[in-house]
């Protein structure tokens, strides 16, 4: 078979895109420019597996997201507080829990020092990701389209908080 440069620039053209598209298929949470911070609870992965349920583990340790209207913290109108799953830490109070639309339990404002952010560039889009402050959790992202006082919409996956009711 003879190499013609038709062959050429189409061999070409398919290995741009491939790399073009790499970073974009390489997985979840690729986080290029932010190496994740040392947090102060800590377990092995076998550990984790073992404590979370497979849903559980998806989102908080592999920046997964659960499908909307999944959750049925989604629909909890109940006064109390959301702690994170992975380990326990509140995160959010009820007060500050809104019907964002979405399918999935959304807040105002988390509680302080309870949540951090990482640029998120997974996807081929630059997101602000949402982690438990206490064990690194993926807990979903924050945006800036919320309603006052702050302006912020923190859109969490319901399977990776917990909820206790106020007593």
């Amino acid at each position: 078979m003879r190499l013609t440069r038709r062959h050429f620039l189409g061999a070409g053209g398919a290995f741009a895109a491939a790399a073009g598209l790499a970073p974009l298929l390489a997985g979840r949470g690729a986080r290029a420019a932010q190496p994740r911070p040392a947090y102060p609870y800590t377990l092995t992965d076998a550990q984790w597996r073992a404590k979370l349920s497979a849903a559980q583990y998806d989102v908080l340790r592999r920046e997964g997201t659960e499908r909307p209207y999944t959750s049925p913290l989604n629909d909890e109108h109940r006064a109390g507080t959301f702690a994170c799953a992975g380990c326990a830490q509140k995160l959010f109070a009820s007060t500050t829990k809104f019907d964002s639309g979405t399918g999935w339990p959304s807040f105002w404002q988390p509680l302080e020092h309870a949540v951090d952010t990482l640029e998120d560039r997974s996807f081929g889009m630059t997101r602000t990701a949402v982690n438990c402050s206490n064990c690194g959790g993926h807990l979903g992202h924050v945006f800036d389209d919320g309603p006052r006082p702050t302006g912020l919409r923190y859109c969490m996956n319901g399977v990776a908080m917990s909820f206790t009711p106020q007593a």
